[in-house]
């Protein structure tokens, strides 16, 4: 797992790019300067790792482009300490750049594939600290809430009611919803029954599903 040279300068010409296409927030930045993206990746597509796009990973699933995860980072608005909650762990990536902003990160992945490969990783990337679950994610982790933070990581259909129950009042809920194309919301919870709804611009993501495989 080498991260050469090359990979730096590729991370600083990316980052650069996100800069340009309106990420302003410079910890989120410097969180995917310092995090070598390649290693998430096959080795076929090391070559293309910093180009701003998505890529395939294993259980028919993607590792999401570099400015979505940026984008989605930057609107979660993680400070040190934050409760994090993950739904959809995929190769580790965004767990591993929350970790990094300082947040308490818990992930769930309903792949059983995806799971065993991304606790390894992370692990070996000395990001033990991160606690992953092999669950459904429409569910959430009750017992580990209320969370300051949730970020759904694919497509939901609708916006499952305990991720919203399990945020703390001032919480902030980032998910994906649409079936073909997404609108990105930001929920901020307000009081025990009041969520304020904010839409953030269209995305493209794989299927958030229920169960696990």
């Amino acid at each position: 797992m080498t991260d050469s040279y090359r990979h730096q300068g590729m991370r600083r010409q990316l980052v650069d790019e996100l800069r340009q296409k309106g990420i302003r927030d410079e910890r989120v930045l410097e969180a995917m300067n310092t995090l070598p993206r390649h290693i998430f990746l096959d080795n076929a597509f090391e070559e293309w790792a910093y180009q701003d796009q998505p890529f395939p990973i294993a259980a028919g699933q993607t590792i999401s482009q570099p400015y979505t995860v940026a984008y989605m980072t930057e609107l979660l608005d993680v400070r040190k300490r934050d409760k994090v909650l993950e739904i959809g762990t995929g190769s580790g990536y965004q767990a591993a750049i929350l970790a990094m902003l300082g947040a308490r990160v818990f992930s769930i992945e309903r792949q059983k594939e995806l799971y065993e490969s991304a606790k390894i990783l992370l692990e070996k990337l000395g990001f033990s600290r991160i606690r992953l679950f092999f669950r459904d994610g429409y569910k959430g982790l009750a017992e580990f809430g209320p969370f300051d933070r949730i970020i759904v990581t694919a497509g939901a259909p609708y916006i499952p009611e305990p991720l919203k129950q399990q945020l703390k009042i001032g919480g902030i809920l980032v998910i994906p919803v649409g079936e073909d194309i997404q609108t990105m919301f930001r929920i901020t919870r307000r009081s025990e029954t009041e969520f304020e709804e904010e839409k953030k611009g269209s995305f493209r993501f794989v299927p958030f599903l229920g169960g696990t495989k």
